[in-house]
């Protein structure tokens, strides 16, 4: 393996460096959230220089793409954006381990892209890269979102590649979100005279009793088992140690498997609550596997075969509102993202590098 560079803020990238060698480079790019601009001219610079792709660039979004006119087109996307830095950059390379923000989630992923634009020129499927800003933050900010709402033929694609960090495994498709506010009211009194009033408080015991006595499903989806879950992450109310409170408020969040519309599972709410108001505040829509679609079984085969079920969301979902069939798979352990001590493996960059460019047709 070549050695790292220089820990000194670079200005361009080199797409000749191996994978661990090119993780270092961007992580060496400062890029949180809003701030990717230098990082995004130095993708799309390296890019421009690879004759068999037109790039093309929307805000601090690039994407690269293919015409072969294959049968299939692939595309494989990542963020450019971290969490803030937290005096983990510049890279650190000890062993095998290389530290630093963002080296699981996403650069090294956002690497291996690289790296496999810049040397398959003529894959047995048309790709497609897509490098993204403010994943990181408010949906509303997303560079995909972005994309989808302004440029979607960027994004057909037959199936779709996001390079979460997932520990080198496949993780399918991804579960859907709901967030709800239940407000319960009463009549507000003193509380010596408590019997002048109705508290709302109190109220709030049969929202829990229905949430304690709630049977989550579990649902097999192209034989990945996704586990639903419904329960309160918030509960507030009270107006002073001496007043009956009038409102209580108990926040609950449904994540729901990929089978469910976000208007099924939003119907499936209510009906739960029946009987209490329900201000839905966040909506996220799940995202199926698509396993068993041929370039999603051609996927695994390479990658060794096993997958498990996306518990989490994660922008596969947006694929899969475009009807782009998405899994997750990129070398970063996902329990190390956003961590002051984030480090990634090379040798799980390079596997990851190596079993997808043997499922695209390079050469090993």
């Amino acid at each position: 393996m070549s050695s790292l560079p220089e820990t000194s803020v670079p200005t361009a990238l080199d797409l000749t460096l191996d994978g661990g060698a090119l993780t270092a480079r961007l992580v060496d790019f400062p890029s949180v959230s809003g701030d990717e601009q230098a990082l995004a001219d130095a993708v799309e610079a390296a890019l421009r220089e690879l004759p068999h792709l037109t790039v093309d660039r929307y805000g601090n979004n690039v994407v690269a793409r293919t015409h072969l006119g294959r049968a299939e087109r692939v595309l494989l996307a990542g963020h450019l954006d971290t969490v803030p830095i937290a005096d983990n950059v510049p890279s650190r390379l000890d062993g095998d381990l290389l530290w630093g923000c963002g080296t699981a989630d996403m650069k090294s992923g956002v690497a291996v892209q690289l790296r496999l634009a810049a040397t398959l020129p003529a894959p047995n499927r048309d790709l497609t890269f897509v490098f993204y800003d403010c994943e990181e933050v408010d949906a509303v900010r997303n560079g995909l979102g972005h994309l989808v709402a302004q440029h979607p033929d960027w994004l057909a694609a037959d199936f779709a590649v996001l390079m979460e960090p997932s520990g080198a495994m496949v993780e399918g498709g991804c579960q859907g979100s709901l967030r709800a506010r239940i407000t319960l009211t009463g009549v507000r009194a003193h509380s010596a005279r408590s019997w002048h009033g109705d508290n709302a408080i109190h109220h709030a015991a049969e929202v829990l009793g229905r949430l304690a006595g709630y049977q989550a499903r579990r649902v097999d989806i192209d034989g990945l088992e996704y586990r639903e879950g419904l329960n309160a992450v918030g509960i507030s109310g009270g107006v002073a140690g001496n007043v009956i409170p009038d409102e209580c408020v108990v926040t609950v969040n449904f994540r729901y498997a990929p089978d469910r519309t976000v208007d099924q599972a939003e119907a499936h709410l209510r009906e739960v609550f029946a009987g209490f108001e329900l201000e839905l505040v966040d909506i996220s829509p799940a995202a199926l596997p698509g396993l068993s679609q041929p370039a999603a079984q051609a996927f695994l085969a390479a990658t060794g075969g096993e997958a498990r079920a996306k518990f989490g969301w994660t922008d596969v979902a947006r694929f899969s509102a475009l009807g782009v069939p998405a899994v997750n798979y990129g070398p970063g352990d996902p329990n190390l993202a956003h961590k002051r001590d984030e480090h990634v493996s090379l040798a799980a960059i390079a596997d990851v590098e190596r079993k997808l460019r043997s499922w695209l047709g390079g050469a090993e």
